[in-house]
C-alpha cells in the first residue's frame, strides 16, 4: 500500500514544527533569566509570574489562574503569599459580588518592571542577529499569535 504524500508532508510539518518549538523553549529555558529575577526580586519565579501577568491588568482570582494555567486553590496561596509582602491587594470585583480582583501595589509594579528588565535582555546570539532577521522574527511571531 502506497504512503500518501500528501499526508506525509503534513506529518512532516508537525514534526518539524514540533522541533522548532523545542529549539525555541531551550533558548528561552536555557538562560538562566529565572534565576536572576527570583535573585533579583527576592520573589520565586512562579510568584513573579503572577507579577507580571498582573502587571497588564488587574484580574480576578479565576483569571489569573486561567493566565498561569494553574488551579484557583493555587492562586489563592500565590496572592495570599504575595499579599502578605505587599505586593498585591484584593479588592472587591465590579459586577460580581462573589469575586476579588487582584491588582499590583506600587512595590509589586516596581517588581514587575525590575523582573521585565532582566527577562529583556537577548541572549547573545540573538542580539547579534541583523535588523533584517529581526523583521523577520517579527512578521512569524505575529502571524504565530494570530495578529495578521
Amino acid at each position: 500500500m502506497a504512503e500518501d504524500p500528501a499526508a506525509a508532508d503534513v506529518d512532516g510539518d508537525a514534526d518539524r514544527a514540533r522541533a522548532i518549538w523545542l529549539q525555541l523553549t531551550d533558548l528561552v529555558l536555557d538562560h538562566q533569566r529565572r534565576r536572576q529575577v527570583a535573585e533579583a526580586t527576592g520573589v520565586s519565579f512562579a510568584r513573579t509570574r503572577a507579577i507580571r501577568r498582573l502587571a497588564r491588568r488587574p484580574m480576578s482570582m479565576r483569571e489569573l489562574a486561567d493566565a498561569l494555567g494553574t488551579d484557583p486553590p493555587n492562586v489563592t496561596g500565590i496572592v495570599d503569599d504575595l499579599e502578605s509582602q505587599g505586593l498585591v491587594r484584593r479588592g472587591p470585583h465590579p459586577t460580581d459580588r462573589r469575586a476579588k480582583i487582584v491588582d499590583l501595589t506600587a512595590k509589586g509594579r516596581r517588581l514587575a518592571a525590575k523582573a521585565d528588565d532582566i527577562l529583556a535582555i537577548p541572549p547573545p546570539g540573538v542580539a547579534a542577529l541583523p535588523p533584517e532577521d529581526f523583521d523577520a522574527l517579527e512578521a512569524i511571531l505575529r502571524r504565530a499569535r494570530g495578529d495578521h
